[in-house]
């Protein structure tokens, strides 16, 4: 006891509640480095190569290989053939569109055209126990831009960028 007849704080009695805010924050950061909560039998995936509707047939194994490293990485999953995989991401690249002029400039000796491609994608990530789907969109786009002549890489940014708002998507989603 003190002098005004307050009772004294033991030391642990001011740690219990720096340790209850410790554990809520721990564990909500775990939570939160889960992948967004993933259905816990969804281990392994099959990624289907996309239908492409486009005339750029590489852009079809582009996206395919991207997407597959990135679900592995990213979302932990083990890839698996169709028939034994817990989730099946399928989907359709529905255009293409390259060419678009973004910007000029020129100086004495040269002139540099900046160009735009976007592509357009729908996609969807199938749940095989249920055959329900875990995440789709449809009319997925995203852009890349690049100097004239180097087109791929410009679609090699715009695959990128396709493959992040899959997997953003799914995360949030799931």
């Amino acid at each position: 006891m003190t002098k005004g007849g307050r009772r004294r704080r033991a030391p642990t009695d001011l740690l219990r509640p720096a340790m209850a805010c410790f554990l809520l924050l721990a564990t909500g950061c775990l939570y939160s480095l889960n992948g967004g909560g993933l259905p816990k039998h969804i281990r392994t995936v099959a990624v289907l190569p996309f239908d492409n509707e486009t005339a750029t047939p590489e852009l079809q194994r582009e996206l395919n290989d991207e997407l597959r490293k990135a679900i592995a990485s990213r979302l932990g999953l083990h890839e698996a053939p169709e028939e034994k995989a817990s989730a099946v991401v399928r989907g359709t690249i529905v255009r293409y569109v390259f060419d678009e002029a973004t910007g000029v400039s020129a100086n004495t000796q040269s002139t540099n055209i900046r160009r735009r491609l976007t592509i357009t994608v729908d996609v969807e990530i199938i749940d095989q126990s249920t055959g329900k789907p875990l995440w789709e969109r449809k009319g997925l786009s995203a852009q890349g831009e690049y100097a004239e002549n180097a087109e791929a890489a410009g679609r090699k940014q715009a695959v990128e960028r396709i493959v992040n708002l899959v997997i953003e998507g799914a995360q949030s989603q799931w």
